[in-house]
């Protein structure tokens, strides 16, 4: 199965994203690290004319801290807040798009409690909630535009399911956008040579994971998303 091709793809040339500016904020998943560094950030700009900006960096944290599967650990530019943080305030952003990490997961970082107010300086980004709430709140008050977050696949971890359960009560909070791939359960039900086809790992996609699996049904639900 590994060496079946990755289907034709042509542009969708009326989509109602095309010209849209989508800042990707995440970690291996979104950079693309098991597909030779092309995920479904490079099929949004390819298929659907998005203007991408892709903060992505493998090993990083949603919670804001240096995180030793990082790359360059020390490196005070690493967790997902510092990066957003460094991208032009001035910059036109229609969306962030940013990826529940499963690095936090695998760290077994702290969840945290959900904030009582919506004040970006009241939250404890050391934690998981907390780093959320942030990114939202850091993101509405300096582009005014629309936050969605996505999960990753099923995989089997008690600390990413609590995470994905936290991401659904904040977006009652919010009213976020979600992608929530992680129990969807017609999404999740593919046969086992298929999945090893999409899947190099339990968590990240292959080039055809990407453009068969993950990207049709990301790009529907973000169209379908900004369009509510």
């Amino acid at each position: 199965m590994k060496s079946k091709k990755v289907m034709y793809m042509k542009r969708h040339m009326d989509s109602p994203l095309n010209g849209k500016t989508v800042l990707f904020l995440g970690s291996s998943v979104t950079y693309g690290s098991a597909a030779e560094g092309q995920s479904f950030v490079e099929l949004f700009e390819t298929l659907d004319g998005v203007n991408a900006i892709k903060e992505a960096k493998s090993g990083t944290t949603l919670a804001d801290m240096n995180s030793p599967l990082a790359p360059d650990p020390y490196d005070e530019g690493d967790s997902y807040i510092r990066r957003l943080k460094r991208v032009d305030t001035d910059t036109h952003v229609d969306c962030v798009l940013c990826q529940l990490s499963t690095n936090d997961a695998s760290q077994k970082l702290p969840l945290g409690e959900t904030g009582n107010g919506t004040d970006p300086g009241s939250f404890d980004t050391s934690t998981v909630t907390g780093a959320m709430e942030y990114i939202i709140a850091y993101s509405r008050e300096t582009w005014a535009c629309p936050v969605v977050f996505y999960t990753g696949a099923y995989y089997d971890s008690e600390e990413y399911a609590a995470m994905v359960r936290r991401l659904l009560e904040l977006r009652d909070k919010w009213g976020i956008g979600v992608i929530d791939l992680y129990t969807d359960r017609e999404f999740n039900n593919i046969d086992k040579d298929t999945y090893n086809l999409y899947m190099s790992d339990a968590i990240h996609p292959t080039k055809a994971g990407y453009a068969e699996w993950w990207m049709p049904k990301m790009e529907s639900e973000l169209i379908r998303i900004l369009s509510e």
